[in-house]
């Protein structure tokens, strides 16, 4: 893949945006923050959708090789429930997808939009056809969450970014404990937002769901810095343990993506940037992302120089950083 706007490890498809609103078969405001996996050989992305009202339901989107011919369920795959499950009156938004080999399903990490405000939830599916949620399973305000796809020591484990009520405690990354997708617990931080000038300084949080590489799990997390223009939405990396997924082994100072073309600078929201799924093929790792909060886009880089790059700029992770 080339692209004017090649910098760095990640190659902008050329014929981004690959799906815009205008693509659907009925009508939406926006489409955006997609999952990804995956699925009988195909890439299933679950997608984003926001409606007339402003409120968002998740679709799915089909292609045969990731990029074009992309192929839409008819209506809305999975609506809020607000009847049912009142946390999602105003609607469900960014999700990410981990299958559980154990379990032999897909589990579904989403944000319901409550009248308290956004809180994580979880759903499963083995054919993103039919759905059962498992309901809230965080507190308002959460969100930015996904599932490792394996037990440690039989526990699973989520990464989710909780939004403090002092606006001096900072937006950071945590990890928590469940030993049946239920009921969690042993909540505590693994990765802070930075203070000052840096980048990731105002709030961060997970992007997709952590990927399993032989040198630890690989993290891709958004950063949020606010600037005279409005914030800047940028991403950087993180590697953690593959047995202790709580040790941070290395974290990026640098950015690795941030948005440089039009289609990612304007839009609803601009100047953004925001992943919520990736595929590994064969060594390279393809990233699904919101641009601007009104379209999806796509790039793509070698796994093996993601970690070789991330290497290079990490800061040697210091206890006030992780603890």
């Amino acid at each position: 893949m080339t692209s004017d706007f090649y910098r760095g490890l990640f190659d902008r498809y050329p014929g981004n945006p690959i799906i815009r609103n205008r693509d659907l078969p009925y009508a939406a405001n926006t489409v955006f923050n997609p999952a990804a996996a995956i699925v009988d050989g195909e890439t299933l992305l679950l997608l984003r959708v926001e409606d007339m009202r402003g409120h968002s339901h998740l679709t799915v989107a089909r292609s045969k090789d990731g990029l074009t011919g992309w192929r839409f369920d008819p209506e809305p795959t999975f609506r809020a429930d607000p009847d049912g499950h009142p946390e999602e009156i105003w609607g469900i938004e960014d999700p990410r997808i981990t299958y559980l080999d154990e379990l032999g399903h897909w589990v579904i990490a989403y944000t319901a939009y409550s009248v308290g405000g956004p809180l994580v939830s979880l759903a499963t599916t083995t054919d993103f056809k039919t759905f059962t949620r498992l309901g809230p399973v965080m507190s308002p305000e959460d969100k930015d969450a996904a599932l490792f796809p394996v037990r440690f020591g039989g526990r699973w484990a989520m990464i989710h970014r909780p939004m403090p009520t002092s606006a001096t405690a900072g937006a950071h990354m945590w990890i928590s404990w469940s030993p049946d997708l239920k009921h969690w617990g042993d909540h505590r931080i693994l990765l802070r937002a930075r203070r000052g000038a840096w980048w990731d300084a105002y709030k961060i949080g997970l992007s997709p769901p952590p990927l399993r590489t032989d040198e630890g799990w690989l993290v891709l997390y958004h950063g949020v810095k606010n600037t005279a223009s409005g914030a800047i939405y940028r991403l950087g990396l993180a590697l953690l343990d593959l047995e202790v997924p709580e040790k941070v082994i290395y974290r990026s100072d640098e950015w690795v993506f941030e948005p440089e073309p039009d289609y990612e600078r304007f839009g609803d929201v601009d100047k953004v940037v925001f992943p919520c799924g990736w595929v590994l093929l064969d060594g390279e790792v393809r990233m699904y992302y919101g641009a601007a909060d009104s379209r999806i886009a796509v790039a793509s880089a070698k796994v093996a120089d993601l970690i070789e790059w991330l290497k290079r700029t990490a800061s040697r992770m210091r206890r006030d950083d992780i603890a």
